[in-house]
């Protein structure tokens, strides 16, 4: 698969790695527009705690858009060639599709056909899951093999992509 390469950026790591205060720095030192784009929906309390943590750590700087389904369009409806957009995250975005019984694979090329075209510089925070043991469920399996093939897609059409792990950051591309 051979794609025309954006000036987008994802940022990979594992849970607690460090990686979206990585991308939110990487994000804050541009002197562009702020946006953040959350995918993740608050199921739980736990979940409703982590969300509150990542928006205490914004700024008032940041424009903040919630959208746990439609990201291509949503990424289409705020960019600008003076703004930069966090994503926050890839993974929890594949389980609301999964969720929902959406085209995944659809979904993934509507995403991957967008980001050549932005105007604004994409910065992409998805979990690295598939280092771990295989899961023993079929819908986790499922969710493990969509993740890395989003990744894969991704990194492809990104100008950089970090690994981050401990909070150190290991530039894999750019």
């Amino acid at each position: 698969m051979t794609s025309i390469q954006s000036s987008s950026v994802l940022v990979l790591g594992g849970a607690r790695s460090g990686k979206s205060a990585f991308a939110e720095k990487l994000v804050t030192a541009s002197a562009l527009r702020m946006h953040y784009v959350a995918t993740g929906r608050a199921w739980d309390g736990e979940m409703q705690a982590r969300i509150g943590e990542h928006r205490d750590r914004r700024s008032a700087d940041w424009q903040t858009h919630e959208e746990p389904l439609d990201l291509a369009g949503c990424l289409k409806a705020i960019d600008a060639p003076d703004g930069i957009i966090l994503i926050d995250c890839l993974t929890l975005w594949v389980t609301n599709l999964m969720m929902e019984h959406r085209d995944i694979a659809a979904e993934f090329e509507r995403l991957a056909a967008y980001v050549p075209q932005a105007k604004a510089r994409l910065v992409f925070v998805s979990n690295e899951v598939g280092l771990g043991i295989v899961p023993e469920n079929r819908m986790a399996r499922d969710f493990r093999d969509h993740a890395g093939r989003l990744h894969q897609i991704i990194a492809e059409i990104s100008a950089d992509v970090y690994f981050i792990a401990a909070g150190l950051p290991l530039k894999m591309k750019g």
